[in-house]
Parts: structure tokens; sequence; C-alpha cells
């Protein structure tokens, strides 16, 4: 006879359903209007026909994710809209910087990303395309990288005293070293040490060998990072002399978010 389930394996199993969930509305987050079909979603996601299907139609009938009549893909639906709406007060401060964000994929030709700190993350909230013909494909909107990996994240991280950057690579070390090899503890380390003497990070292809970034953090109105600025581009547009004027330009724009942020209210103590 087989052994109830305790409730300790119940607890396990919805945890784990949960976050099978979760990773759908994210994957539709990332795809964008035109959604997926359920054999992507499953492929994606790697999850057998029947999870799929069971957790997918679960989303539907609780108006997360809708499914279009005509094409059968499955996209966000209201209630994941309305969680957003919700959320947005939160994220006010990628609005205050979309007009500067906007201006500097017009000023340098590459692709400009706004993060935000989330925890042991750093979160993409925006990327902004320059007119050079090779871009950046590494990040959307949505994405998350581990602090450390990448210019921007690399940048908060770097703005944090030392006990937490000291937690926060022993946390992450096992994702970096799955998933990115190149970010070992001692290479992130040397990008710290750069990024607080220059005041801006250059992230030297270790995420893609062949894309660089260069990424400064955003304060709010008290001093405590919780964004970053980035621009990625290929190697050859990012050598020594053009690096350091990009850093500059992001630190001054780094300064003038913040001071946007102070005048605004944005960020300040209730």
């Amino acid at each position: 006879m087989l052994e109830p389930l305790t409730q300790t394996a119940v607890k396990v199993a919805g945890a784990q359903t949960l976050r099978r969930g979760l990773a759908v509305l994210r994957l539709l987050t990332r795809v964008g209007p035109g959604g997926l079909r359920m054999g992507e979603i499953g492929r994606c996601l790697e999850l057998n026909k029947a999870t799929a299907i069971r957790l997918t139609r679960t989303l539907v009938e609780e108006g997360f994710v809708l499914r279009d009549g005509t094409s059968g893909c499955y996209r966000l639906g209201p209630e994941a809209f309305a969680v957003g709406l919700a959320a947005e007060p939160s994220y006010a401060l990628q609005r205050l910087a979309a007009p500067t964000l906007r201006n500097l994929a017009v000023e340098t030709g590459d692709t400009v990303f706004f993060s935000v700190l989330h925890g042991y993350e750093s979160i993409c909230l925006s990327r902004d395309e320059g007119d050079f013909p090779i871009r950046n494909q590494l990040i959307k909107a949505g994405d998350r990288l581990p602090l450390g990996v990448g210019a921007g994240a690399c940048a908060i991280l770097a703005a944090l005293d030392d006990a937490q950057v000291d937690d926060v690579l022993a946390r992450n070390a096992g994702l970096r070293a799955e998933r990115f090899p190149r970010c070992t503890d001692e290479a992130i380390r040397g990008l710290i040490r750069e990024t607080r003497n220059k005041g801006y990070c250059v992230q030297p292809g270790l995420v893609i060998e062949s894309s660089w970034a260069v990424g400064v953090p955003v304060y709010d109105a008290h001093g405590r990072p919780v964004a970053s600025i980035s621009v990625a581009a290929i190697e050859t547009r990012l050598g020594a002399a053009r690096s350091a004027a990009l850093g500059n330009r992001l630190m001054q724009a780094s300064r003038e978010l913040t001071a946007l942020q102070a005048g605004s209210g944005h960020g300040k103590k209730e």
C-alpha cells in the first residue's frame, strides 16, 4: 500500500506547482503580445505536455492568461495586467528615467538598458535601441541577472558594502557557475575594484565573449543603490577611450536621475 503524502511533501509539491505557474507568466511576459502556443510553452520551460496544459489552463481560468481563438496562442490576460498596475508605482523610477535612456541610445547609437535591484538579482525594466546596425540581443525587458553578472548588475554590486558583496557572491555562486562560467568570484571582485575606482563598470565580454558593456549604479535620494544604467555594444566599439567617455556620461545621467527622484519625492521616507 502506498504511504499517504506527508504534509512536507504536499508543501513541496505545491511550491513546485506555484513556481512552474509563475514561470509560464514570466515566459509570456518576455515574448510579448503575440504569445506562444501550448507546445512552445512546454518546450521553453521543459515541461511535459500534460503539465503545460494543466498549468496554462488554470491560469486561463483565473484570468491571468488568455487564449487567442484564431492563432491558438496564449498571452497575458486581464488579471496579469491588474497585478502590473498594482506594482507599477514601485517602478516610477523607470518612468523618470525614460527620456534620459532614450537620449542616451540616440547619442551612443548602442543599446541602453535600465535595470532595478531586486534581492540578489537585477531585473531589466527597459531597453532602448540606438541606430548602430549590430545590436545586443542578450537581455530583454523582464530578464533577470544575478548581481555581478553584466555591467549594470556589477555596478550595483560594487555600490554595496563588502559584507553584502560576500553574501551575494556566496548565494549566486552555483547559478553563475552553471549559466555564466566566466563570471567567477575572482573576475567579479576584480571588476568591483575597478568600478569603485572609476565610478563605472566596464564588463569585458564575460557574459557573451563579443559583447562588452559599460554600467553605473543609480542611487535613491538616500544614497542607496536601487538601479543601473548600462550601454552594451560589440567589443570594437568599446575601446578604452570610448568606455571612459561613456562611463562619465552615464555617471552624469545617474546623478541627474537621483536629483529627479529627490525633486519628485520618489524614494523619500513617509
